[in-house]
């Protein structure tokens, strides 16, 4: 490491007061070049071997309101990182941040070395103050991905940035223009305050509770018996069923490419090119909802891995996922790229357009959801849940298509849509079942017949199914799935009742070569957990700091890690280090590297770990992270 000046917050704050580091920088929100409004996109031959980071204060400005970010370069988002598969790339990050603990860059979904991965505490102790850290890896994959700080709130407060590799062999698709779209979400409030509220009051920023009306209406259409009942159910539980997200637009303003709503970021393009847009969801604790009104959008791939085209008009992603679309407007009109938080809080948008400073109508926010107990895996009653509780989504059932139909009306430019064609740490982490069973959708043919497999699970569910989870100790634990339920097929709470085709995990069909065995040798369940009351998250009941250490991983064995979702919560879970694989019945099972996992759902995930250390395994809801809801495997 190299030490280097840099600068403290307070001290930052006083000289920016005086002028003096303003001085060059745009007094509005800083931006990188690649995150310019009606800029030229991505060009195809600018990738690099090497780049020089440096995490420190600067100014932001959002709105007319300014404060204080803790940018990559100067800028948030911070600069794109352009790679090439197969190179060998040096990356040094130095920590400006003089009154930090540390920081660091985490490289998200990127195989390398586990020293290189950028985890303080588990891969290296961090990047001191006025220190400079070499991370130098060879590329092993391409596609879009992402890096950002993995030290305390830094993320949130702006250390992170798209990092785009390009493949070696060349795209397995054509495109004309090349946009990345990164999804964040920005408080000038103290992140260190927003946890605290949180910790304090969990529905702390929540404003939208249920009403009087409310109740009326549920009893008109469901009967009395039906609506109190169900309240009471949830009034036992000590939960609220629109508690969808824990840090909403009351705080938060939305943003893409660094601009809110209002500074609309623009993507030109000109009728009948190609686009691809690479969304990336940086946001610390916001999974959004993406749909672009009058266009059709053809996902091409998922977490950076290509996968075969399916055709949508709505995606969800969770935090920390990335999709690429492509889209092909005919005519001369402009568009919005509109991306609304999963509780209907707030939205940001942007505009494709065929030349600057054209807009298109921005949609409604539409109504709130409301969980249901079939939301939640359960069915009508809160049976299948041990107390206690329940989550659900409403209109998740649907997978609804408008043949030929525009999803947003009073747009012409539509296409019709067509089909598309050792151990195991923690207490109830996993039955050590030795399986001589091929994966995949094979596997699930037969998954009813094998022994110690309940009669109750789901055929779709391959092996043996999860272990049934009974914690000790129910103080971390609000609520027990004793039935989980499949869930791939669903598109998610507030999703689905629009006659939109959205995105569901069963549409992921790998593109990419199968490089893993199909024998498994071994199953664990790993139980998502929490006490949202007290906001204690956690995995199989214990947060991080009770934990007796890690899960243990084989190198290259195959492993089936079931994951069980036992909160009212989704939980984009990720892997460091490795590929998770979805079990989700396609021929060829798509790779992962954060799954968004539904209340009352079990996820299976077929995992071959190929880098031997000590692996991160988190909630990439950043608050839940620090809450507790963090563990790591040790790959031996």
């Amino acid at each position: 490491m190299t030490t280097s000046k840099g600068f403290t917050r307070r001290d930052f704050i006083k000289t920016a007061g005086t002028g003096l580091f303003l001085a060059g920088v745009h007094l509005g929100l800083p931006l990188p070049a690649w995150a310019v409004s009606a800029g030229s996109g991505v060009r195809k031959a600018t990738a690099s071997n090497r780049y020089d980071l440096t995490v420190g204060y600067s100014p932001i400005r959002i709105d007319g309101r300014t404060g204080t970010a803790t940018a990559v370069n100067g800028t948030v988002p911070g600069p794109l990182l352009h790679l090439r598969e197969g190179d060998e790339v040096t990356l040094r990050v130095a920590n400006q941040l003089m009154d930090s603990e540390h920081s660091s860059i985490h490289w998200h979904g990127i195989l390398v070395p586990y020293q290189m991965d950028g985890v303080p505490g588990l891969s290296f102790s961090g990047i001191r103050p006025g220190d400079t850290y070499q991370y130098s890896f060879q590329v092993q994959q391409a596609g879009t991905y992402w890096y950002h700080s993995h030290s305390r709130f830094q993320e949130q407060t702006g250390t992170y940035g798209p990092l785009i590799i390009d493949p070696k062999d060349g795209e397995p698709f054509d495109y004309d223009r090349d946009y990345p779209v990164v999804l964040s979400d920005w408080s000038f409030e103290d992140p260190e305050a927003i946890y605290r509220h949180i910790n304090l009051v969990s529905d702390y920023y929540n404003f939208q509770q249920r009403t009087l009306p409310e109740l009326f209406k549920d009893i008109q259409e469901r009967g009395l018996r039906n609506a109190v009942t169900e309240r009471m159910a949830w009034a036992n539980m000590r939960m609220s069923p629109v508690d969808l997200a824990d840090v909403t637009a009351y705080t938060y303003t939305y943003l893409i490419n660094g601009h809110s709503p209002d500074m609309n970021w623009t993507a030109l393009f000109a009728p009948h090119e190609t686009i691809r847009l690479r969304f990336i969801n940086a946001s610390t604790m916001t999974t959004f909802d993406v749909r672009i009104p009058g266009l059709d959008m053809e996902v091409v791939m998922a977490d950076g891995m290509a996968v075969r085209p399916v055709r949508v008009h709505e995606f969800r992603i969770g935090v920390a996922e990335t999709y690429d679309v492509l889209v092909r407007p005919s005519k001369d009109l402009a568009f919005t790229i509109f991306a609304e938080s999963i509780d209907r809080s707030g939205y940001t948008r942007a505009t494709l357009s065929p030349e600057p400073g054209r807009q298109a109508p921005v949609p409604k926010l539409r109504p709130r959801p409301v969980r249901g107990m079939e939301d939640m895996g359960m069915d009508h009653g809160a049976h299948g849940m041990d107390h206690g509780a329940s989550e659900g989504n409403g209109q998740n059932g649907t997978h609804g298509m408008a043949h030929g139909d525009a999803h947003d009306r009073g747009q012409d430019d539509t296409h019709a849509m067509q089909s598309d064609d050792s151990h195991d740490m923690g207490g109830q982490n996993g039955s050590d079942h030795s399986m001589a069973h091929g994966s995949g959708s094979q596997e699930m043919a037969h998954s009813a017949d094998l022994p110690g497999r309940a009669k109750s699970l789901d055929p779709r569910i391959p092996g043996n199914g999860p272990t049934p989870f009974s914690p000790p100790d129910r103080s971390n634990v609000a609520m027990v799935t004793n039935t989980p339920k499949y869930r791939l097929d669903e598109p998610g709470i507030g999703l689905g009742a629009d006659g939109w085709r959205v995105l569901t995990y069963d549409d992921l069909v790998s593109a990419e070569p199968q490089p893993y065995a199909d024998t498994v040798d071994r199953e664990m369940t790993i139980n998502i957990t929490a006490n949202m009351e007290r906001f204690m998250f956690s995995f199989d009941g214990k947060k991080f700091s009770e934990h007796q250490g890690p899960y243990m991983f084989r190198y290259q064995e195959r492993l089936r890690l079931y994951l069980v979702n036992h909160t009212m919560m989704e939980h984009p879970i990720h892997l460091h280090g490795m590929w998770m694989q979805l079990e989700n019945g396609a021929d060829k099972l798509p790779f992962k590297h954060t799954v968004l996992t539904k209340p009352g759902e079990v996820m299976s995930l077929l995992i071959t770990p190929i880098e031997k250390g000590d692996w991160g395994f988190h909630c990439h809801l950043l608050y839940h992270m620090e809450a507790g809801m963090f563990q790591f495997m040790r790959v031996t």
